[in-house]
Formats: C-alpha cells, sequence, structure tokens
C-alpha cells in the first residue's frame, strides 16, 4: 500500500500513535477523551502529521484499535439488548455450565447476564444436532414479541437456536421477519457471531456482539467520517483480537472480535521483535495507563485461544467473568497500569487496582482534579519520573499532589512516610505482575526460564527490570517505540480473518467429503473477507481441528493440511493429535477414539520479510546527560542515578545501573547489578550479572 501508514490504539489512559514514512517513523501519546474517543484520535492524528510534515492525504492506510467494546462489557454501558431463543432455554445465559470458579466461597457472586430475564425470549423450534428440523419456527410467534421490543426500547437483538451452528435457517428467518417489522435495529445470529456448539458460550458472545454493536458501530461509523472531513482517503482497518486486521463493515457487524484488539497488538510487536533479534522464546509485557499484559511467545508466534472472559466478578479467578468464543491473541491481563489506584484493604495490607484514575481525572500527579494515588504518583514520588519531562513534556505533573495523596490514602493508615508507601506500593504493583507471569506459564505448561522479557507500553520500561528479578529472567529487551507499542504493532499485523464451524467427527468413522466441503466452504468465506482489504496481495491459509479424546470436556488445536484431505492426511492428523496431547499431559491414552469438534481456517495476507539484526557496533562508554535522586525498591535506599537520553545513545553504548534512560514516551529503569547495552537495530538490552 502505497503512502505513509498511521496507527492508534486508544487506551483507558493514553491514545497512542505511530506514523511510519520513508523509513522514518514519529510516535505521540495524548489523553484519551472518554465521553467522545473519537475527538482524542483526531487530535492526535492532525498532531502526528504535524509532527511528520504530512498531510492527510498522504496517509496510505490506517488502522485502529480500542478498548471501547471492552469497556462497555466491563461497565454495563451497552446497547438495550434482548435474546430470542428455543423455547425451554431463556435460562441458559443464567445457568452457565453450573461450575463455580471459587467452590468454597458460600456468598459466590456470579456474573450477571447482559440480559434480564424479561428480556431473554422463547420461540418454538427445535433443530437437531445433525441440523435438521424437528419443530419448523413458529413465524407468527417472532411477531407477536414485535410489541413487547418496541415497548422495552430495544435497541439490539441477540438470537440464538438451539444446534443452530449447524443450520442457521431459523436464525436467518428471525432476522428476515425482524428486518421488516423492526427497520434499523441491529441483529446478531449466534449461527454467524459464533458457530460452535456449546449453548452457553455460543449465546453469550452473540448476546455481548449486540450489546455493544450500536456503541460500535456509531463510532466507527462518526470517526470514519471524521478521519474523511479531516482530508484522509485512506482505507481504515480495525484491529482484531487474533491478531490480524479487518474492515470498518465486518467490525461493525461483530465487533465482540474487537474486545482486545489493543492488547493483540502489543502481542504482534513483541513476536515482529522476538523474529527481529532472533529470539525465539521470549515474554511480552506491556504495561499501559489502565491495565499491564504478558503473554507467552515461543517460535515467534504469540499464544492463540478459542475462549476469552471478560467483567470478571472476581478478580483473575477464572470462570468469574461472561464467556466468549472468539479467536483471541492468549495473554494475561491485571489491573496493574500507571493509572491503577493504591489504597490499603481492610486486612491493612497495600493494594493497587484494578480500579483506574484513567485520563480523566488520572493520577493526583497529573493535576486534573484526581485526589487518589495511583501507581505514577509512586514512581514519581519515588524519583523514577522528572516532573516537566513526562510524556515528551506535554503534561506536566505535580510532586506535592502525588505525596499528598500517598501519605493520605496509604502512608497514614499504615505510620509511613510517603516514600515509603510509594516504594510499597510499587513492589506490590510489582509483584502483581510477576505472580501473573508465574501462573500464565504454569497454566500454558511452559517455564520462563531461559526467555526475554521484552517490555514496552508507557510503564512497561520502568518496571521490567524488578519484573524480571522476581520471575527469574535475566534478559530484558526494550524495543524503540516501546512507549507506542501496541499501535506499532498494528501496522506489522496482516490482514486476515478466522471462520470456525462445528461439524462432529471421529476417526473411527471420518467422512473426508463432508470435511473437505467443509474447509473448502470456510475457505471461501475467509478469503472473501481478507479481499475486501488485502487489494489483490498474496494471503496464506491456516487449517486447525479442535480434538479430544472421547468422552473428555476440552479440546487441544491440531494443525491440518490447508489442502484437500485424504486418508493418509487424515491419519497423519490423529497421529499429530497424540503427539500434541502428550506434549501436554505427558502421555497419550492408547486405544481411545478421537473426535473432532470444530474447525478453524484464518486467511492473512503475507508478512513482510523481517530484516535480520544488523552486526553488533563497538562498545562505547554512555555519557550521562544530568542525575536524579531515585530509592531503590529492592534496599529502600537514595542514590544519584544517571539520567541518559535515548536519543543520543548510538549502537554500541553502553552503561551500568543503576540509572535511567529516557525518552519521550517512556523511561526505562536499569537496575542496581544490571547493565544496558544498544545493540545494531538501536534496542536497549538489559542484562543481569547475577541472574
Amino acid at each position: 500500500m502505497a503512502g505513509a501508514r498511521l496507527a492508534v490504539d486508544i487506551g483507558g489512559t493514553f491514545t497512542d500513535l505511530a506514523l511510519e514514512h520513508g523509513g522514518r517513523r514519529w510516535t505521540a501519546k495524548v489523553l484519551t477523551t472518554p465521553a467522545a474517543p473519537e475527538k482524542g484520535v483526531l487530535e492526535g492524528v492532525a498532531a502526528i502529521l504535524k509532527d511528520a510534515g504530512l498531510v492527510p492525504s498522504e496517509i496510505g492506510v490506517l488502522v485502529h484499535g480500542t478498548t471501547l467494546a471492552t469497556n462497555a462489557l466491563i461497565e454495563r454501558k451497552g446497547a438495550r439488548t434482548a435474546l430470542i431463543t428455543t423455547e425451554g432455554f431463556r435460562d441458559v445465559l443464567a445457568l452457565g455450565n453450573e461450575a463455580r470458579y471459587d467452590q468454597y466461597d458460600l456468598q459466590i457472586v456470579l456474573p450477571e447476564p447482559l440480559v434480564p430475564r424479561r428480556l431473554r425470549l422463547p420461540v418454538p423450534e427445535r433443530l437437531d444436532n445433525t441440523g435438521a428440523v424437528l419443530k419448523p419456527l413458529d413465524e407468527q410467534a417472532v411477531r407477536a414479541l414485535v410489541p413487547l421490543l418496541k415497548a422495552e426500547r430495544i435497541e439490539a437483538i441477540a438470537v440464538g437456536f438451539l444446534h443452530a451452528y449447524v443450520n442457521g435457517a431459523h436464525e436467518q428467518r428471525v432476522r428476515e421477519i425482524l428486518a421488516e417489522e423492526l427497520p434499523g435495529v441491529p441483529v446478531s445470529l449466534s449461527s454467524e457471531v459464533s458457530p460452535e456448539m456449546r449453548e452457553w458460550e455460543r449465546f453469550s458472545t452473540t448476546v455481548a456482539n449486540a450489546y455493544v454493536q450500536p456503541l460500535m458501530s456509531r463510532y466507527l461509523r462518526k470517526l470514519e467520517r471524521g478521519l474523511r472531513e479531516a482530508g484522509m482517503t485512506a482505507p481504515l482497518f480495525l484491529m482484531l483480537s487474533g491478531g490480524g486486521l479487518t474492515t470498518v463493515d465486518i467490525a461493525c457487524r461483530f465487533p465482540i472480535r474487537l474486545v482486545e484488539s489493543g492488547p493483540a497488538g502489543g502481542a504482534i510487536f513483541a513476536a515482529h521483535i522476538a523474529r527481529e533479534t532472533g529470539l525465539a522464546h521470549v515474554l511480552s509485557y506491556d504495561m499501559g495507563g489502565t491495565t499491564a499484559k504478558v503473554c507467552l511467545i515461543d517460535h515467534y508466534r504469540p499464544q492463540s485461544s478459542r475462549s476469552f472472559e471478560v467483567a470478571r466478578v472476581g478478580r483473575f479467578k477464572k470462570g468469574s467473568g461472561l464467556p466468549l468464543r472468539i479467536p483471541v491473541i492468549e495473554m494475561v491481563e491485571i489491573g496493574a497500569g500507571g493509572g491503577s489506584i493504591a489504597h490499603v484493604d481492610g486486612m491493612g495490607r497495600i493494594a493497587v487496582g484494578p480500579e483506574s484514575a484513567g485520563a480523566d481525572p488520572g493520577p493526583a500527579c497529573y493535576g486534573r482534579g484526581g485526589t487518589r494515588p495511583a501507581v505514577t504518583d509512586a514512581n514519581l514520588v519515588l524519583g523514577r519520573y522528572e516532573p516537566t519531562r513526562f510524556a515528551g513534556g506535554r503534561l506536566k505533573l505535580f510532586p506535592d499532589a502525588a505525596r499528598d495523596a500517598l501519605d493520605r490514602e496509604v502512608g497514614a493508615p499504615l505510620g509511613l512516610v510517603p516514600e515509603m508507601a510509594a516504594l510499597g506500593v510499587v513492589e506490590m504493583v510489582d509483584e502483581n505482575m510477576a505472580n501473573a507471569a508465574r501462573v500464565h506459564a504454569i497454566e500454558s505448561g511452559k517455564t520462563l526460564s531461559g526467555r526475554t522479557l521484552i517490555a514496552f507500553g508507557g510503564g512497561g520500561p520502568v518496571h521490567a527490570y524488578r519484573v524480571a528479578e522476581k520471575i527469574g529472567i535475566g534478559s530484558v529487551l526494550v524495543p524503540s517505540g516501546a512507549g507506542v507499542g501496541s499501535a506499532i504493532g498494528f501496522l506489522r499485523a496482516p490482514v486476515s480473518f478466522e471462520v470456525v464451524r462445528s461439524l462432529y467427527q471421529r476417526f473411527a468413522t471420518f467422512d473426508v467429503e463432508a470435511v473437505n466441503a467443509l474447509l473448502v466452504a470456510m475457505s471461501e468465506e475467509a478469503r472473501a473477507v481478507v479481499a475486501l482489504g488485502s487489494q489483490g496481495g498474496e494471503v496464506q491459509e491456516r487449517r486447525l481441528a479442535y480434538m479430544r479424546y472421547v468422552g473428555q470436556g476440552h479440546e487441544i488445536a491440531v494443525p491440518i493440511p490447508s489442502r484437500t484431505l485424504d486418508l493418509d492426511a487424515v491419519a497423519a492428523i490423529r497421529a499429530d493429535y497424540d503427539r500434541l496431547y502428550a506434549a501436554f499431559y505427558d502421555r497419550p491414552v492408547p486405544g481411545s477414539d478421537v473426535e473432532i469438534l470444530s474447525f478453524s481456517v484464518t486467511v492473512a495476507t503475507v508478512s513482510d520479510t523481517v530484516i535480520p539484526e544488523p552486526v553488533q557496533p563497538d562498545a562505547v562508554e554512555a555519557t550521562p546527560a544530568r542525575h536524579l535522586a531515585v530509592r531503590d525498591t529492592a534496599t529502600g535506599t537514595v542514590s544519584d542515578w544517571p539520567v541518559y537520553e535515548r536519543s543520543a545513545l548510538s549502537p554500541g553504548s553502553m552503561l551500568a545501573g543503576p540509572a535511567i534512560i529516557a525518552e519521550d514516551e517512556t523511561s526505562t529503569l536499569v537496575g542496581p547489578g544490571w547493565s544496558a547495552r544498544i545493540d545494531g537495530l538501536g534496542y536497549i538490552r538489559l542484562t543481569r550479572s547475577n541472574p
């Protein structure tokens, strides 16, 4: 695609921008405007174009990611939604799978469905598990719901019928009827949003899609219009949770696929850096203003998943949120960002997050009306930030306000001076992130040993060395543009689309013709979507089958050839399943048949070839620009740390910790016992002397 490439990532606190043109890169951070997110985007676009000396018409492509859908689900600020479902199944959303995320909690609180029971509306119809009609759809019953839908001022409708993943004809007919009776009201079908077995997950995903659809459609169309009025003619792409890009039209139809778009961009960014530097096993660490995310990346590919939870009522407790069946990059996300609020809990312990000060009013040190201390306030009081240089000098910080907030909310209740309260806050947030990384590795059946931590986001390089110490990692890499890493990741993502369909198969009775026909149809659907944005570029296809031994409850993904299957290929797939199962659970289960529940086909444009890292330059001792009095979080002692300007460090520059490497969007802390050098790509490499 000709012209400059621009990416915009809306976070809970900052909106990050990255622009690449003619081999150069410009980056920017502006405060997010929660009441009208498109306003912050348009202001940021105007600012970065001015810095680059470009006009809107010179942009060749714009890629966008946003947390708007996620926030709407968490805050319950979506559309007034109804669910039309099979008679007798209106309570599926409330019953779930009857699992308890904490079996010993007698007062357990389960997530409330997005649709209350009175708006979960049953109609007579029934399909069997092969898609055959057992009871025709009662169209009059559907039309009889219209007065209620109008009286309740319903803004979006989800339709989820039993076994619609095999045959969506009844759902499609309901949409046709509703289009006649309620024109303009968006309708989400489970057979399109999440065509897989398991009613709870399918219905939940479809309802969530409907719930955020009006909000996201209005926002995306308003943003698209604002960009056009500003003179931008470039196509607008949206970042998907699974790591690919899609068009505005597809995003408006399936906005639920955008819920993790920002974090996905970060993982793509880290995977690209890993490929550039030849690091096959890394831990991606992205700390922004509201959350921190960690992701395991092996052989340059982030872990992926078919399931995701949003709006958990139990902090860090799997099973306590609303289930979504969408393609996602698998990561752990915790409320430990720069804006995460610190307080003393009922047991007299320092606690941080998940509540965030956000962009408005922000941490106390922003001077925008915030009175509660956040992680940014703690870092400022510890001397890690320079008040006049934060965010490239565009946002002045007020140390006295930070000290007062920490003293009032944390220090006074615990009898600590503000500086020691700040130390406790930072140590707690670092431990929270380290613990999240440990748990994620254990749940993935992997180890953190021998990995390199790739740190980015506004807060990632600030906390990276201490988190690395806690999890036993002795190598940290901070790439250029780290402060806006997710936005840069958007520019590395392919245009892609994943199609998932359920077709139950057992290897003992495998129907090769039926499976081949399904895969061809799925491939054609995915290629048609990608063609809307690829502009005729080369594409590649990846196929997976989700399998389990008969009688088991969960599947693992097994790659299958992207060609017509024959009996030899089927036998090889079966052998691959045993091998992958043994990698997870030590050994296969001999004599047990394997069943396939669903298939996945992903079509994506071919990414640009990554240029290998240049030869390492000769070492040069770096010269500091100034010094700051910084309190070390490990020992509590205060000492003068030299401050180096990253822009002044050429490849080969070396320095020993403790030190700070400052840049506009973030700062890299080089802790005591660590050393730093600038590699041939201009990236900061931190190495611990005694890991």
